[in-house]
């Protein structure tokens, strides 16, 4: 593998080592697993047990443990209903034989019925704004307490992006909105592009319960993981196309924050949904 993208594909998806067992590894970037690694590992091991004609629709999932970058993870598949119109797969995954996550995920043979959906906010599009490796590369160029960005295979590009390294002076409502995809085509495997927003469906939304306060992810006295996270996925989409993620968060309390996020294609269409709660704790330092 030569590109970020390449690596990044071999990182979400998994190997097969037997029929319902699966073997994911990581960048070994310390300190732990990416939650959003997760989430796509077990949901490619749960899609290769389902016949092609199901397509994943949701998928509900708790985050037990960190995830070591060093070690493998296995996947262990529960094929616990296969239905006429659904079938339901539990994953769970293991490292050191230890539950570090698991997450039921539903499937559906596509079918016809009622259709309706929100209108998507009125936003400024992803060609006028400028991509997060491009903005923390020039932060890293401009200050000497931030460091260059390791490559990365997603577009990230924030509307009305907050100044992360001066949270106390800008706090503001608990809502972010973001254009997001990869950098390279995907093909026309669905499976791929559900394995993809995956991975993209944790990233950022921790940071909407946070814009309100004067913190922020890069705070020294901040805490943070993914405590557990649903997706569902309403209509088929690419993930190397532009798509909108609107979150934000209707409340925190007890260390913990929570977070709703939509993702809609250039066009309108809401094609998939994710809530997420977070602990987001003030330690002193």
């Amino acid at each position: 593998m030569n590109t970020d993208m390449e690596r990044l594909t071999a990182n979400l998806q998994v190997e097969r080592i037997d029929k319902y067992l699966f073997i994911g590894k990581s960048p070994k970037f310390p300190p732990r697993v990416f939650g959003g690694q997760v989430l796509a590992q077990a949901l490619n091991s749960a899609i290769r047990t389902v016949d092609e004609e199901s397509i994943a629709h949701s998928m509900h999932a708790y985050f037990l443990r960190p995830g070591n970058p060093k070690k493998q993870i296995v996947y262990e598949v529960d094929p616990i209903r296969d239905g006429r119109s659904f079938t339901t797969r539990r994953v769970v995954a293991k490292q050191d034989g230890i539950p570090i996550f698991n997450t039921s995920i539903s499937f559906q043979i596509p079918e016809q019925g009622l259709e309706h959906q929100f209108e998507p906010p009125q936003v400024p599009g992803p060609e006028e704004l400028e991509d997060d490796f491009d903005y923390w590369t020039r932060m890293a160029e401009e200050r000497d307490d931030v460091e260059a960005p390791p490559a990365h295979s997603i577009c990230r590009r924030a509307i009305d992006r907050r100044d992360f390294l001066n949270p106390e002076t800008d706090v503001g409502e608990p809502r972010q909105r973001y254009w997001m995809k990869t950098k390279e085509a995907l093909g026309d495997d669905p499976i791929m592009h559900q394995t993809f927003l995956a991975d993209m469906s944790d990233m950022t939304l921790m940071g909407s319960a946070l814009r309100p306060h004067p913190y922020s992810s890069r705070s020294k006295e901040f805490m943070g993981a993914s405590l557990d996270h649903a997706l569902w996925f309403h209509r088929p989409f690419r993930a190397d196309e532009w798509l909108l993620f609107d979150q934000d968060s209707p409340a925190a309390h007890g260390s913990r924050g929570f977070t709703r996020g939509s993702f809609y294609t250039q066009s309108g269409e809401l094609v998939a949904s994710c809530v997420q709660e977070a602990l987001i704790r003030i330690v002193e330092r």
